[in-house]
C-alpha cells in the first residue's frame, strides 16, 4: 500500500471543507516507496507507528521514528519515503488561524494520549460535524500539536554544488574517518573555505553535521531492527561505547532508550 499522493486525492483532500481530513487507513507498508515531489494547501502531520519515515524538503532531510510526526506547512514542496517496515498515519490540516501551530517543517514527539487522539481522529466521517464531538476531537488535537516537544532530527542538505557532492560522500561512505581538510580537498575546498560555507549554508561545524548525519543513519538501521554493535561499526565508530555517547549527546539519551520509549503498543482496535 502507498501513501496516496496523487493529484486526485490531493486536490479532493484540499476541498473538503473541514479543518482536518484523514487518510482513513493506518497504512501497512513493507517498503514505502520514495513518493512524487508534491504539495498540497492543506497542512500535513504524518506519524509514525512503526518503521521510519523520511520526509524530503528542499534543505533538509526530516526523520520521523516510531512514536513520532513529521509536520508539513501547507504550500511546501516535499517527498516522503520509508526505511524498511513501516506503518503510518496522515492527517491534512487546515486549522482555525488562533491555533498556534508550528510554522515550518519539524519533527514532533507524540505522546500516549496525543497517539489516541490520532488514531481517533482517523475513525472521523469525513464531513464530521464542526460543532459536536467529533469537532471537539479536533479542537484538542490542535492543542496536543502545539505543545508536542519539537525534537532535533532535522539533517540540513546545503545548496552549494560542492557542499551536496559532499553530503552524497559522507552518506556514501559514512565509516570513512578521513580529516575535515581531507573531506575539503575532496571536493576542491579549503578547510577554511568548507567550514564558512558549512556556518552559512547549514549553521553547523563540519563536526556537528557528520554528527547529525550519523543520528540519521544510525535511527533508520536501529528501528530496521540492527544491533548497536552493527550500527557503530558501520559509522566508523571504534565501539559501541564511542557510538552510544556520541548518540546520548546529540539526542540525550543512549540508543536503546530512546528506541525503546517508541516502542509503545499501539491499540488494537486503530484499524486493523
Amino acid at each position: 500500500m502507498h501513501i496516496d499522493v496523487r493529484n486526485d486525492w490531493l486536490s479532493h483532500v484540499d476541498e473538503v471543507p473541514r479543518a482536518l481530513v484523514a487518510s482513513n487507513a493506518v497504512a501497512n507498508l513493507e517498503a514505502l516507496e520514495k513518493s512524487p515531489r508534491h504539495h498540497h494547501e492543506k497542512a500535513q502531520l504524518l506519524f509514525t507507528v512503526r518503521g521510519v519515515i523520511n520526509c524530503e524538503v528542499d534543505d533538509a532531510v526530516w526523520i520521523v521514528p516510531p512514536q513520532c510526526a513529521v509536520w508539513i506547512p501547507g504550500g511546501l514542496p516535499h517527498t516522503v519515503f520509508g526505511s524498511g517496515e513501516v506503518e503510518c498515519l496522515s492527517l491534512f490540516i487546515d486549522p482555525p488561524e488562533s491555533a498556534d501551530l508550528p510554522k515550518e517543517c519539524c519533527t514532533i514527539t507524540v505522546s500516549a494520549f496525543f497517539r489516541h487522539l490520532l488514531l481517533r481522529a482517523n475513525e472521523l466521517p469525513e464531513l464530521y460535524d464542526p460543532d459536536g464531538p467529533d469537532g471537539r476531537i479536533v479542537s484538542v488535537i490542535f492543542d496536543e500539536l502545539a505543545v508536542a516537544p519539537i525534537e532535533d532530527l532535522r539533517l540540513p542538505i546545503p545548496s552549494d554544488p560542492r557542499l551536496k557532492k559532499l553530503t552524497d560522500l559522507l552518506i556514501a561512505a559514512p565509516a570513512d574517518r578521513a580529516t575535515v581538510a581531507q573531506w575539503a580537498s575532496r571536493v576542491a575546498l579549503s578547510e577554511r573555505s568548507l567550514s564558512r560555507l558549512l556556518t552559512e549554508e547549514v549553521g553547523m561545524s563540519f563536526g556537528r553535521w557528520r554528527r547529525q548525519l550519523h543520528i540519521v543513519l544510525a535511527l533508520r538501521h536501529l528501528s530496521a531492527g540492527e544491533t548497536v554493535q552493527a550500527v557503530a561499526m558501520d559509522l566508523g565508530y571504534e565501539s559501541a561505547s564511542s557510538f552510544v555517547t556520541m548518540f546520548r549527546k546529540m539526542v540525550g539519551k543512549p540508543p536503546s532508550r530512546y528506541l525503546l520509549e517508541r516502542r509503545g503498543p499501539v491499540p488494537a482496535d486503530h484499524g486493523e
